[in-house]
């Protein structure tokens, strides 16, 4: 029997979804209440967990492996949609489209008054679903260009491991499915449950950014081919200045034809993709020679190292020494 304060909290099983988020969410969920009936001297739970599906009394998960469910029944304080099994050649028409059925439950719960958050590319479902539209959002790194190309409404902010938005939550790659149940027992149990609950689960509960973790190379191979070119064109230009004038002049189009098919590829402008080109190359020096932050700055084209530190800090998530000792 639970509390009546317990938070009802409904996990979308679905084929093909990824088993970590779904379990590593229940498992972090229950070790926060546990630790909350000792810090907080509960009597009763603070979750009330339900795996749900659509079909039958069982799933089969990424790996083929068979998850039993229960059927929706009542309402929910908290839909979370996990992340689904995919490749970076993944044809999303395709796979949204089995998912008919999802996507119309998840559309109608939100529309009952349920709050609704994503684990990593689950936000594609929630984008499917119209509910990104106007808002905040994030997913995994690698990802991110391709949802700001389907939901241009969204207001992606790429580099971002959680991000809320009215009743709509949506978290950053994989492990940042931790990050996600971490905030759900802060804001319910307080901070110093949470706090003890990453320490126990060995998680880190004050990741801010993706950007760390970013692989530029990975990164290029999937982006359009126009975007591909510009990439280059950067690469190989980090110490030149930002001019965009010349720069759609070197391409045959108008800026503003130039700002928008950027935007629509990518989600960035081509002033967001030199700086993170110049911070990519960055991490690269810093990781592979002993120069000094001083030269690496002038090396991607800055002649102010605090300006660049600030800016490095605030794509990456920690200063350039920071990330050199790391």
């Amino acid at each position: 029997m639970t509390d009546s304060t317990s938070l009802r909290i409904a996990i979308l099983v679905y084929e093909a979804c990824t088993g970590s988020q779904v379990f590593g969410i229940t498992d972090v969920l229950r070790i926060g209440m546990d630790l909350g009936l000792d810090i907080k001297a509960r009597k009763g739970p603070a979750f009330d967990i339900e795996l749900i599906g659509l079909a039958g009394k069982s799933i089969k998960i990424a790996g083929g492996i068979s998850v039993g469910i229960k059927r929706p029944a009542g309402k929910y304080d908290l839909l979370i949609v996990p992340g689904l099994e995919i490749n970076r050649h993944v044809d999303w028409d395709k796979r949204l489209a089995s998912l008919s059925r999802e996507l119309a439950f998840i559309k109608k719960t939100f529309a009952a008054g349920t709050a609704v958050a994503s684990a990593c590319v689950g936000a594609f479902l929630l984008g499917e679903a119209g509910l990104l539209n106007g808002r905040k959002s994030t997913t995994a790194w690698l990802f991110a260009p391709e949802l700001a190309r389907r939901y241009p409404a969204t207001r992606l902010q790429a580099d971002a491991v959680f991000l809320e938005d009215g009743a709509v939550m949506t978290t950053g790659a994989v492990s940042s499915s931790f990050d996600l149940a971490i905030q759900l027992v802060k804001r319910t149990l307080g901070a110093e449950v949470a706090t003890a609950t990453a320490r126990v689960a060995l998680l880190s509960n004050q990741r801010a950014s993706q950007s760390p973790f970013v692989d530029s190379a990975l990164m290029e191979r999937g982006l359009p081919a126009f975007s591909q070119q510009l990439q280059l064109w950067f690469s190989e230009r980090l110490a030149d200045e930002y001019d965009l004038n010349r720069l759609a002049l070197t391409f045959h189009i108008s800026p503003s034809t130039l700002l928008r098919r950027i935007k629509v590829e990518t989600g960035q402008s081509p002033l967001d993709m030199l700086q993170l080109a110049r911070v990519e190359k960055a991490k690269q020096l810093l990781s592979n020679t002993t120069w000094s932050i001083a030269r690496i700055t002038a090396e991607v084209g800055y002649s102010d190292v605090s300006s660049f530190s600030r800016l490095f800090t605030r794509l990456v998530g920690e200063t350039p020494a920071r990330y050199r000792r790391r």
